[in-house]
């Protein structure tokens, strides 16, 4: 099992002062239309992850771009395509904070951001949920990897006491009034438990829990045949 606080050191090799590394920029159907930016590294291991090769080879994928080039290019695709929201997804965003902050203060206030995260630093330190309210066109999508510590750590390979963490990240959220809500792979097996915490957070937090289906990759589901649920 690992650190993912540690493991967010892998920041080192996919960023250069405010430049972050990225390998895509695409248009994407979901939230109905969205401008993406694919970034590079990440602080899980999630054995469900789409983008796993991406993942654990960071040093050879990708090139570095500066907050600007992603704000133009993310503009770019969002007005040939009529959208309205843009976003960094693929692997962890918040890794580079100040690649993410210099890149939010270039959005056009037309454009919704949608910061799409697994909120480990975000719950590490509450300093980026203040940072990250002063953005109004901003909305954070904190993606739990599980129900419980014991699920997420047989999900991501992490210890299980940085789930709180996840959960502290909605907690700082909420504190800052940050636009956010959670979501979760739908094959979490205590949705209701789940709930249940979310509640204790805000009472109605349980009811704008997004459910993400699961990508049925061939590779995805062998990786999830070798976990066992005790």
């Amino acid at each position: 099992m690992y650190d993912p606080i540690r493991l967010s050191e892998i920041a080192t090799q996919v960023s250069k002062g405010s430049e972050r590394k990225y390998y895509r920029f695409r248009p994407a159907k979901f939230y109905g239309g969205i401008a993406t930016a694919d970034c590079v590294g990440c602080n899980l291991r999630c054995v469900y992850c789409w983008a796993w090769n991406i993942v654990n080879k960071p040093s050879q994928v990708g090139e570095f771009y500066s907050p600007a080039e992603v704000a133009e290019k993310l503009t770019k695709i969002a007005g040939r395509h009529g959208f309205s929201k843009i976003r960094v997804s693929g692997n962890e965003p918040t890794l580079n904070k100040e690649h993410l902050l210099s890149l939010l203060q270039k959005v056009p206030d037309n454009l919704l951001f949608i910061l799409e995260t697994n909120g480990i630093l975000i719950g590490h330190d509450r300093d980026y949920a203040r940072d990250l309210s002063k953005f109004k066109n901003l909305h954070v999508r904190v993606s739990l990897k599980g129900g419980d510590s014991k699920e997420f750590s047989k999900l991501t390979g992490a210890k299980p006491e940085f789930f709180s963490l996840q959960l502290k990240a909605l907690e700082n959220l909420e504190k800052y009034k940050v636009s956010y809500h959670p979501a979760v792979i739908d094959i979490v097996r205590d949705l209701d438990g789940l709930k249940e915490r979310l509640s204790e957070i805000k009472p109605s937090l349980s009811e704008s829990l997004e459910l993400e289906p699961l990508i049925e990759y061939p590779q995805v589901l062998a990786r999830l045949k070798k976990i066992t649920f005790n």
